[in-house]
This record gives structure tokens, C-alpha cells and sequence, in this order.
């Protein structure tokens, strides 16, 4: 494997930080939203999400100093399966958002269809 250049290894260096950092964010937010029972159905795939966004980078780290194909190959891994999660909780959010707006349109028609029908 070449080594790389000092741009790319800093550039690695800082995503890897971002990741943790990233991570870490998700881990404590998950855990916070796991207080209530309806807020543990997104914090407990944030708490994944962050794991795993925190061992992609620890896989990272390992390749950068060991240069050990296999640490990149679950660093990338380990990445995908992070933006996996995020995109289904994306997904799900969307739905529901929908489903709120659906709801307070037939809510809001109702009541003023009730309203329209005491004059």
C-alpha cells in the first residue's frame, strides 16, 4: 500500500475526530431520549448509530498506524452500517411528519366544518 500524502492523512485525521466526535453526540442523545418510553424508539438506534460511527473510527486509527487492509475495510463497514441507520430514522421521521401534517389538516377541516355548521 503507498502512503499517502500529508493533505489526505490530515484530511483522514480530521474526519476521524469529526467521527468521534459525531459519534459520542449520538451515544448521549440517544441515551437522553431513552428516559421516556416513547423517546427510547429513537434513542436506542441513536445509541447504535454512535457505536458504530465510534468503531468505524477506531478502525480508522488502526489503519492509519498499522496500514492493516482489514481495519479499513470495517472502518468502511462499520461506516456504512452508521449511515444505514441514519437513513432509516430519516425515513421513518418523514412518515411520521407526514402522518402530523395529515392529521392536522383533517383535524383543522373538521373543526371548521363544525364551526361552519353553528351559524
Amino acid at each position: 500500500m503507498s502512503t499517502m500524502s500529508p493533505v489526505a492523512n490530515q484530511n483522514v485525521q480530521q474526519m476521524n475526530s469529526d467521527m468521534r466526535f459525531v459519534g459520542m453526540f449520538c451515544i448521549i442523545y440517544g441515551g437522553f431520549c431513552c428516559l421516556s418510553i416513547i423517546g427510547a424508539v429513537v434513542g436506542v438506534p441513536l445509541i447504535f448509530c454512535g457505536l458504530r460511527l465510534r468503531e468505524a473510527a477506531d478502525s480508522f486509527t488502526t489503519w492509519m498506524t498499522n496500514k492493516d487492509e482489514n481495519a479499513l475495510t470495517t472502518g468502511f463497514e462499520k461506516q456504512g452500517r452508521f449511515f444505514y441507520i441514519q437513513k432509516i430514522l430519516i425515513i421513518v421521521s418523514l412518515v411520521f411528519m407526514v402522518l402530523y401534517f395529515a392529521f392536522l389538516i383533517i383535524f383543522g377541516v373538521g373543526m371548521m366544518m363544525k364551526n361552519f355548521n353553528n351559524f
